[in-house]
């Protein structure tokens, strides 16, 4: 009679001092993984830089307002807390001319009135709160023919901030 394998490796463990187990637990052991999820809040403006520039084109013979509107750029945003707007200010304290802004189509939330840059923050999106978004940014410069000429630089800086 031939041995079986398990015969074999009973005698092996038994020359080796060692009595077979049916099985064997060689440790347990556990540890904690935290998830932590703080405040989001992040703005992104894509589309670089806007130039209006008012000329000939801009400008209807006998009007003495013109305009240009530019709609190239966007905003997007990201946030995962409630009851949050996105408020627009320019650091130009005293422009010589004045530049509108209007957010067009929000993927979320409702977009403010069109708003007269200063340097106090106005309301541009409202009840974004917990979303990711994006909508057009159209700018109008607007200038006078009795204003002259002359170059306004605005820095524009965008906030999401509590409702």
């Amino acid at each position: 009679m031939k041995p079986h394998l398990r015969d074999i490796v009973v005698c092996l463990l038994a020359c080796a001092g060692l009595t077979p187990a049916k099985s064997q637990v060689f440790g347990l052991d556990r540890h904690t993984v935290t998830v932590q999820v703080v405040p989001i809040t992040d703005i992104q403006i894509i589309g670089g830089g806007v130039s209006l520039d008012i000329n000939n084109s801009s400008a209807i013979a006998g009007q003495d307002m013109m305009t240009v509107t530019d709609q190239s750029t966007s905003i997007r945003w990201a946030t995962n807390s409630a009851n949050r707007k996105i408020t627009v200010a320019t650091d130009l304290a005293v422009p010589l001319f004045a530049l509108k802004l209007l957010a067009v189509a929000p993927t979320q939330g409702a977009a403010g009135p069109e708003v007269i840059l200063t340097t106090t923050a106005s309301d541009l999106l409202l009840n974004i709160g917990r979303s990711t978004g994006i909508a057009a940014l159209r700018y109008t410069g607007v200038a006078y023919a009795s204003q002259g000429t002359g170059t306004d630089n605005h820095v524009i800086t965008f906030t999401i901030q509590s409702q």
